[in-house]
């Protein structure tokens, strides 16, 4: 079962879709309860890191979400919900995020020495994801597999052991992270094609908390 955070922002439905082709159950939830003891979660996101990370905490799903990743579910934040898993947002003001991993997140243009004054923002459209190191979650996906992009942010991360991929646009940014059982993209796998569907389909095989445990013991 994967269990979809809904807070009321974020293409739900589509991202639903997009788990369900690749053979995934979606439980799609607000319930706290629901989301503190899923197997699997992930947290998608559009618009504004701020509007983001406020209804998280309205809808009191914050200290669930952070219980879920410390018994080691395996979770999965898409765009604005990769970016929420670092400490703070700098759109608009600073703003706090889950705080998960190291680092914060800025525009484009704020983090990239040089970068051309006539390159677009947003970054809107394919773009490749190159590989730091190996990780299941990428497996089948080619050398540097083509993955579909919209954001004006993007987040530099504190520890580079975090970066599972990169890619350039301007300059290097992160495009996957992982620490352990999190992972984010920064772009929409649901409009990746065969890439996204082969990175979601990858991310419902990993081992869940209770599955990791037995291999385990």
């Amino acid at each position: 079962m994967t269990t979809l955070i809904d807070y009321g922002i974020g293409n739900l439905r589509s991202i639903g879709k997009a788990l369900e082709t690749v053979g995934a159950t979606v439980h799609r939830t607000d319930d706290p309860a629901a989301i503190r003891d899923a197997e699997r979660l992930v947290l998608p996101g559009v618009g504004a890191f701020r509007a983001c990370i406020d209804e998280i905490r309205q809808r009191g799903l914050e200290g669930p979400i952070h219980h879920a990743i410390d018994r080691g579910v395996p979770f999965l934040g898409v765009c604005v919900g990769m970016q929420l898993l670092f400490e703070t947002g700098h759109e608009k003001g600073e703003h706090e995020g889950l705080g998960v991993l190291p680092g914060h997140v800025a525009h484009f243009r704020d983090t990239g020495a040089g970068m051309p004054e006539d390159l677009s923002v947003p970054h809107m459209g394919w773009n490749a994801i190159t590989p730091t190191r190996h990780h299941p979650l990428l497996d089948g996906l080619g050398d540097a597999p083509y993955v579909y992009f919209v954001h004006s942010y993007h987040p530099v991360a504190d520890a580079s052991d975090d970066v599972l991929t990169t890619t350039a646009y301007g300059h290097t940014f992160p495009s996957v992270v992982q620490r352990d059982n999190v992972f984010g993209v920064q772009f929409h796998p649901e409009k990746s094609q065969a890439a996204g569907l082969g990175l979601l389909e990858n991310f419902t095989a990993l081992p869940t908390a209770n599955e990791a445990e037995t291999v385990s013991t």
